[in-house]
């Protein structure tokens, strides 16, 4: 019997068989090299096939995977490189390349077998990054075992089976890109695979791939919604598509159903606990992000006194579940993150009666860009580089497209125009950290402690970017 493709991208199509020996290769080639079990491995790639063969092969001599976004400049790198320690590296990306040896994905890869050293399932598998309120992305270590968890749980919230076929267009480093490609794999559905977003090219696929379950965050579904001509492809195969990352903007959504008939999937995780709730596929609703999922609890306690509150009380939303991070690195940053075995989301909200959990705010001041986390600090300690700024505070304001924008409130000592200040953030890092706006301001508000006072910066500078 011939073997099924497990994953298409462009024009080849791979079986899992075929996946399995590229990566005992490429595992072999790492041997070679002297990677060895219990080795942590940075892995920063484009999206492509090779990227989930190196996964798979540095998860065969028994070693963790460090997860580089490709996205991200060289200092970003340089940190996440001092945090983890990677003994080895592999990937296509000239940053990496100039950090540390590096085993190129360019370079063929000879098939083999009999490569696999099995991990434990309490040893690291993964090492993700989701920034702090420090500024410095923290690396958030997951077992094979939690990891293990996130995906059944994830497999049984979407009602996923092996008559499913998805398509990846978020980056694999990221934590849903990494969720659907284990997804896919481990329940034998077939899965494409996209170089990089294009809202045609994924219009196309669904209608020639007959995807099933589509994956969206707000910015995909502003596109469909503004779409001229979304009625001529037909999307008759999608049981739904997921809104993830980002607030359900309800019109959005809407718009979007009624002009295409499919209905949409809110659901809600973290990098540190990659599923914690998701709409019922039966009763779905745009008001929620739906209810915990079954292994996840959930309790909202109160900021201030730490006790847990009742039925539609406000308060920040803990979660705990076998999924959860094993911590963080540095190890220092996970002991505030954790409370008694409870996750810390630092995100407000309630829980009500039915068990619907509704997000209204944030606690923590991270800012959240088309599904990921921005540290104002990190953005302010690369302003403040620059000669012209005397002081400045970062912050975000909602946007219905992104989620939220960057604004920089900034004193200057000399004239300088706000787009070179975008520039010379862009250039340092990733561009989704990047200012939407610059303000400019006689004085930065602080308290006597030194701490910045977004909240009154938002309140005078806080118009959401839509206006």
């Amino acid at each position: 019997m011939k073997d099924s493709v497990a994953l298409a991208f462009e024009e080849r199509e791979y079986t899992l068989p075929e996946l399995e020996a590229l990566a005992g290769g490429l595992a072999a080639t790492l041997r070679a090299r002297g990677a060895r079990r219990g080795d942590r491995i940075a892995l920063m790639s484009s999206n492509r096939p090779e990227f989930v063969i190196a996964v798979r092969a540095v998860w065969r001599i028994g070693a963790a995977v460090v997860l580089l976004s490709p996205a991200w400049k060289r200092t970003e790198v340089e940190h996440a490189l001092e945090i983890t320690r990677p003994a080895h590296a592999v990937g296509d990306h000239p940053v990496l390349a100039d950090l540390m040896p590096m085993l190129s994905l360019d370079d063929p890869i000879v098939p083999a077998r009999g490569v696999y050293s099995a991990p434990g399932p309490g040893t690291d598998a993964v090492l993700v990054f989701s920034s702090g309120t420090t500024g410095l992305p923290k690396a958030v270590r997951h077992t094979h075992a939690s990891l293990a968890a996130a995906v059944e749980q994830w497999r049984e919230a979407l009602r996923f089976t092996v008559r499913d076929r998805i398509q990846v267009l978020t980056p694999p480093s990221h934590i849903l890109g990494l969720l659907n490609i284990l997804l896919a794999l481990r329940t034998g559905a077939w899965m494409r695979l996209h170089r990089r977003f294009d809202l045609e090219r994924m219009l196309r696929h669904i209608e020639k791939d007959r995807i099933t379950v589509e994956m969206a965050v707000a910015p995909i579904a502003m596109a469909l919604a503004a779409h001229d001509d979304l009625e001529s492809y037909d999307l008759s195969s999608l049981r739904y598509i997921m809104w993830g990352a980002t607030p359900v903007t309800a019109s959005i959504a809407e718009t979007v159903t009624l002009r295409t008939g499919v209905g949409w999937l809110p659901a809600y995780g973290t990098s540190e606990l990659p599923v914690i709730a998701c709409n019922p596929i039966d009763r779905s609703r745009l008001d929620s992000v739906g209810r915990p999922v079954p292994g996840v609890r959930v309790r909202v306690v109160s900021p201030e006194s730490g006790q847990v509150l009742g039925t539609d009380e406000v308060g920040e939303i803990q979660a705990r579940s076998a999924a959860l991070m094993a911590g963080y690195l540095p190890d220092s940053a996970t002991a505030s993150a954790t409370s008694d075995g409870w996750y810390r989301t630092g995100d407000i909200g309630t829980v009500d009666a039915g068990g619907w959990l509704r997000l209204t705010d944030r606690l923590k001041e991270m800012i959240k860009v088309r599904g990921f986390q921005v540290a104002p600090a990190e953005v302010e300690t690369v302003l403040h580089a620059h000669p012209a700024v005397a002081d400045c505070a970062v912050f975000g304001i909602p946007d219905s497209a992104d989620g939220e924008s960057i604004v920089a409130a900034v004193t200057v000592s000399a004239p300088i125009d706000p787009g070179e200040l975008v520039a010379f953030v862009g250039a340092r890092l990733a561009s989704y950290k990047r200012p939407r706006h610059v303000v400019f301001v006689p004085e930065i508000p602080r308290l006597p402690s030194g701490k910045v006072l977004r909240r009154v910066l938002k309140e005078r500078h806080g118009r959401t970017s839509d206006e």
